[in-house]
């Protein structure tokens, strides 16, 4: 359990799924949460002496369970054995290889193809003027735009993203704006900074300024566009270059 826990630890905000031999298995609340959604049963597990809640999975059934917990409006990270167990190692390596989220996904089952499945940054700079970028990574759209607050509520109610994103400092904010109609995550301040918001898209695109692309002075869109690109990249390594 010891390289469990050391795994959740990594991902304390999406449910894990930790592969063990022919199952992918959940622990605690994780178990708790996957066997209310996924309706299967709940046992427990001998963890030094008191018992943890389990439940468990074949690893060919994922494609049937991971969309139940991802509409369901989980993070989920999927942890893998990284080689074959043997008899002379006691502990078979794992790490986790992907982390899918409502707004973060490629899969055909969980993809709703009569509509985007959009991923939305919001930034709010100030009382007068708000950024948001939103990306739909299954279609590689990739929109930024900033305006005051009763622009930015038109749109985002208007693309009905699937994730949105945001500062923690302004949850209070957010909630009292928007309330919990949405799935959320929140980042750390530092994420929402002007110059790592222009940095992350010059980086993308690989460019030196951004007047091509005709948003050169949209600075508080931007950052929210940046925003997005940090999100992403530890989550679509392998696709994001696409957007």
């Amino acid at each position: 359990m010891q390289q469990y826990f050391a795994m959740k630890a990594q991902y304390p905000d999406a449910i894990l799924l930790f592969r063990v031999g022919d199952f992918y298995e959940t622990f605690g609340e994780d178990a708790e949460k996957t066997s209310r959604i996924l309706n299967i049963i709940l046992t427990s597990r001998n963890n030094g002496g008191s018992d943890i809640p389990l439940a468990g999975f074949p690893y060919h059934s994922l494609d049937t369970y991971l969309p139940k917990l991802v509409r369901s409006g989980y993070r989920v990270a999927i942890c893998e054995q990284l080689e074959k167990p043997s008899k002379e190692r006691k502990i078979v390596k794992r790490g986790v290889i992907n982390v899918v989220t409502p707004g973060v996904t490629i899969d055909d089952t969980i993809l709703n193809y009569n509509s985007n499945n959009y991923l939305c940054a919001l930034h709010i700079a100030d009382k007068k003027i708000w950024g948001i970028a939103f990306v739909d990574i299954s279609t590689g759209e990739f929109l930024l735009s900033q305006g005051t607050p009763t622009e930015i509520e038109k749109l985002i109610h208007g693309f009905n993203p699937s994730e949105i994103i945001y500062a923690k400092s302004h949850k209070a904010l957010f909630d009292n704006t928007l309330g919990d109609g949405f799935y959320t995550f929140n980042l750390d301040e530092w994420v929402f900074s002007e110059d790592h918001g222009r940095e992350q898209l010059l980086e993308h695109f690989n460019v030196k300024n951004l007047k091509g692309y005709g948003v050169d002075k949209h600075t508080v869109g931007q950052t929210a566009a940046g925003a997005i690109l940090y999100y992403l990249s530890p989550l679509l390594k392998t696709i994001i270059s696409d957007i």
